[in-house]
């Protein structure tokens, strides 16, 4: 029996194509790719050289271009100088600027780039990962890391690809990418938000917006 990675529940074979089995959960509808298939590709001899492969400069646009705009929609709900954390891709130092100018802090942890310990024993008020939970293959222990990290009535923002029709998974672009092992849905983070004491403000496209409970009793956690 093949347990679904997010919630542990018993998950069904989705889709079997010509290189992975990918499983979906009827719980907490979170689509996955078969933990046997977690591998790197044939013409990448190590994690750090993929990864770096991603990080182009259009992905840094992108980044950018989700990090600022966040950050002032939600200066502008609180009126105060924010302290963050940027989850994953770390952000190039022209958009670190940007941000220490307007008055705010973001911190980063990058597995490769920003590997400080430090980062993740403290909370935030708002943390942002942007193209990185679809990478994730410890999706349980990753969301119980970034949930924690956040004060109550902070934000936590995600971007990320969400699947918004099952029917055509077959042909979605964004499957076959073998770095993405991790694929949602709207109730995924549904699901999610419930069994983290969040409120789920907005799920389209590629933004997710959720707010921490003002009586969250998660700690943070080391990892």
């Amino acid at each position: 029996m093949t347990r679904c990675p997010l919630c542990k529940h018993a998950a069904t074979l989705f889709l079997q194509d010509k290189k992975r089995a990918f499983f979906d959960c009827p719980q907490c509808a979170f689509v996955f790719v078969d933990p046997s298939d977690h591998r790197m590709p044939s013409n990448s001899s190590t994690p750090i050289q993929s990864y770096g492969r991603q990080q182009k400069a259009a992905q840094q646009r992108q980044a950018t271009q989700f990090v600022l705009p966040l950050l002032s929609q939600l200066s502008d709900l609180t009126g105060d100088n924010l302290l963050g954390l940027n989850f994953g891709h770390s952000l190039d130092q022209h958009c670190i600027d940007k941000i220490q100018a307007s008055g705010h802090q973001l911190l980063q942890y990058d597995p490769f780039k920003a590997t400080e310990q430090a980062v993740l024993q403290q909370q935030y008020d708002f943390v942002c990962s942007y193209k990185v939970f679809e990478s994730f293959k410890r999706p349980l222990n990753q969301w119980a890391l970034l949930s924690s990290l956040v004060k109550p009535q902070g934000w936590l923002a995600i971007g990320t690809a969400l699947l918004t029709d099952k029917s055509h998974f077959a042909k979605w672009h964004h499957k076959n990418n073998p770095a993405h092992v991790s694929f949602y849905q709207h109730k995924t983070f549904e699901y999610l938000a419930t069994q983290g004491q969040f409120k789920l403000l907005f799920a389209a496209k590629e933004l997710v917006l959720m707010q921490k409970a003002a009586n969250s009793g998660i700690k943070p956690i080391l990892i």
